[in-house]
């Protein structure tokens, strides 16, 4: 018999398990006032369904590759978010995500939401004030005057790449991603010394029954 694998599984699911958790406690410190409360817990359900389950190996790569693969991925994107907030800079996708949703919104809504917005996270000294140069934030200022869906283009942009060119680079050398990598790491160990040691039993039973 091979017993010498008894104790893997079960280090590495506990390393899963510790991962998830990480991951779930920084999405549940508390938010910044909203200023769409309905979005905003439709946000964080989405994102407490997608910490509940570990990435896999494929989905961990695919991040490595590229930050779109990241920002496409809503797994990729809570376990960036689960990051920003250990950095206290998770303004940046909220607001990323806020223009994402905003276009989405009816002719009749984009004013008033545009507003909100502007005044959660470009005005000057806003709640969740994100980092755009004066030019951009005067251009974002115009554009409101006449509401539509491109009006927060240039500065979602802008940030966009600010998260792209530093926090994309931090996140892939955080202890999130190792701890991840370590994990699927492990489990591919696993598997290969679990059935290298199936074969091994069942070639010895062929032979104890020859």
């Amino acid at each position: 018999m091979c017993k010498g694998l008894a104790t893997l599984p079960a280090t590495c699911l506990k390393s899963a398990k510790d991962i998830k958790h990480k991951i779930s406690f920084l999405l549940q410190k508390p938010e910044h006032q909203a200023a769409d409360q309905k979005q905003m817990k439709e946000k964080t359900a989405a994102a407490a369904a997608a910490a509940k389950r570990v990435p896999t190996a494929a989905e961990v790569e695919k991040w490595k590759e590229s930050f779109s693969h990241v920002m496409n991925s809503e797994t990729g994107r809570t376990v960036f978010t689960s990051f920003l907030k250990s950095e206290f800079s998770e303004e940046n996708i909220d607001f990323w995500l806020a223009c994402e949703d905003y276009k989405k919104s009816t002719t009749s809504k984009l004013a008033t939401r545009a507003k909100q917005i502007y005044q959660q996270y470009v005005e000057a000294d806003s709640p969740n004030e994100v980092n755009l140069d004066a030019a951009t934030r005067e251009e974002t200022r115009q554009n409101m005057e006449n509401a539509c869906p491109s009006c927060f283009n240039e500065a979602q942009k802008m940030i966009y790449i600010l998260m792209e060119k530093d926090s994309y680079r931090r996140f892939l050398n955080s202890k999130l991603i190792q701890d991840l990598s370590q994990t699927h790491s492990d489990i591919a160990q696993m598997k290969k010394k679990k059935s290298n040691c199936d074969c091994t039993e069942n070639r010895q039973a062929l032979a104890g029954g020859a």
